[in-house]
């Protein structure tokens, strides 16, 4: 089924959130939730793609053209409610050209919103010839839904919401998802008619589907699960989600043959890939665009974040952004890998190093307590402990070149930009400022000096 158009609602305050950011821009998985609803909707047929926005409307906007820059945005003016979102995004969508089809109309504030739960309910609404379907879901409580009230052939009555609904109405655990499909005409003459008389003194959209009955069937379609038309409202309804959906994410990786000692511990975003016998330990946050390789073993308490890990590498207790990690290579514990790093295969950023836009070559290691920062190292190389490659003057980050079978005494320090070639060792404590060639020996000349029978300043 092609749509006419859908419409997403992104208006809303969203109070009970007390955030300075709009509620639809909160994120549950790495993903903002509007971000999240436009995604399932894009991937639907439907030639027009609408957002109705209000609360820090340019905000709201901008994020929704970063996600789609062909979306219509549509601004809500203060009369408030659903009802009034549609009749703002049905105006415009109308003086525009004509809808002539089914119109899906949702809410943003839904995360785990789905495309398949979409087609189902389009598919439901094309077969059983409604002129409006509404997806719902039966909750086990239904506090704060507005509940569904079917007539005696099941086809839907009204919904009430729940601040005007009687003792009867309120026992009801069919609910309302705010997701519906109208056929084009009767959702223009249904909101057309829409009124604020109510408790909240909101035009409610719900009320549509009573104008709707008077000219076709108004039916319900339930969504197969609960989970993907759960909406959230603050902070606790996030945090409750959120884990519910991670338990999932990493069930269905142990199905595919990955080990997660505690999944409780491990959370996992929608976009990361990991390969069978890969092995999450406590602690970790695997985000972004992240794929591990066969045999790799990912933390204890390590995060990865739009990493490349190859087959058989152990990266423990580190964070790693934007980084490739090679095939059997060791990092950490406490290693922090900044953006832009490609270690080689055999290679160790061992304990507390931190690394930078660096390649280093295969074999290399940085065993302990070193920055390597905008630097090439070359292959089989060794880094003594308490090295520091200078690539900042304060103005230029500058580039450090270290040859292959390199020697690096422990307390280097390397001032960019300077190469040196294959087969050096540089004695300990060294400041190297110059190139060296190949084959060489460096070494700074640092007298020590002794004064006997000095004291502290305290004890003179």
């Amino acid at each position: 089924m092609v749509l006419s158009a859908a419409i997403i609602l992104a208006a809303g305050d969203g109070v009970r959130m007390h955030s300075s950011k709009p509620k639809v821009l909160h994120e549950l998985a790495g993903k903002p939730f509007l971000e999240r609803v436009m995604d399932a909707v894009s991937r639907l047929e439907s030639d027009r793609l609408a957002v109705v926005v209000h609360h820090q409307a340019d905000r709201v906007a901008e994020a929704a053209r970063s996600y789609d820059e062909h979306v219509e945005i549509v601004r809500q003016d203060d009369i408030p409610g659903t009802g009034r979102a549609v009749q703002c995004a049905m105006r415009q969508l109308l003086a525009d050209g004509t809808l002539d089809g089914p119109v899906l109309v949702t809410a943003a504030d839904m995360p785990l919103l789905d495309t398949e739960t979409l087609r189902s309910l389009l598919e439901f609404h094309e077969h059983s010839g409604n002129g409006a379907t509404v997806l719902t879901t039966t909750l086990d409580d239904p506090t704060g839904y507005g509940r569904i009230i079917r007539d005696g052939k099941g086809g839907v009555l009204r919904i009430v919401e729940q601040k005007d609904a009687n003792s009867s109405e309120l026992s009801v655990r069919e609910v309302n998802t705010s997701v519906y499909v109208f056929d084009a005409k009767i959702l223009a003459g249904a909101v057309s008619q829409l009124d604020s008389d109510n408790a909240q003194g909101e035009f409610y959209l719900t009320d549509a589907l009573e104008s709707a009955r008077e000219v076709g069937p108004v039916g319900a379609f339930a969504a197969p699960d609960p989970l993907s038309v759960e909406g959230v409202n603050d902070r606790i309804q996030l945090a409750a989600l959120a884990g519910q959906h991670n338990r999932r994410v990493c069930e269905d990786w142990m199905r595919r043959g990955v080990t997660i000692l505690d999944a409780a511990t491990t959370w996992i975003g929608d976009d990361v890939e990991l390969a069978p016998d890969v092995t999450v330990l406590p602690g970790c946050f695997l985000q972004g665009h992240t794929v591990v390789g066969e045999q790799a073993v990912v933390g204890p308490y390590t995060t990865l974040i739009d990493a490349a890990i190859d087959e058989g590498a152990h990266v423990e207790r580190a964070r790693v952004e934007l980084t490739h990690i090679g095939r059997d290579a060791q990092i950490g514990p406490w290693t922090y890998l900044r953006p832009g790093n490609d270690l080689g295969e055999g290679t160790k950023a061992g304990a507390y190093v931190e690394m930078k836009k660096s390649h280093i070559g295969k074999g290399t290691k940085v065993p302990h307590l070193s920055y390597v920062g905008d630097t090439v190292l070359g292959e089989h190389t060794n880094i003594g402990g308490g090295t520091i490659t200078a690539n900042y003057d304060g103005v230029h980050k500058n580039r450090t070149l270290i040859g292959s079978h390199v020697h690096v005494g422990a307390g280097n320090l390397f001032v960019a930009p300077v190469e040196v070639g294959d087969n050096v060792t540089t004695g300990a404590g060294s400041v190297v400022r110059h190139d060296t060639p190949d084959d060489a020996m460096v070494y700074s000349e640092n007298s020590q000096h002794i004064v006997k029978g000095w004291k502290p300043a305290w004890e003179r």
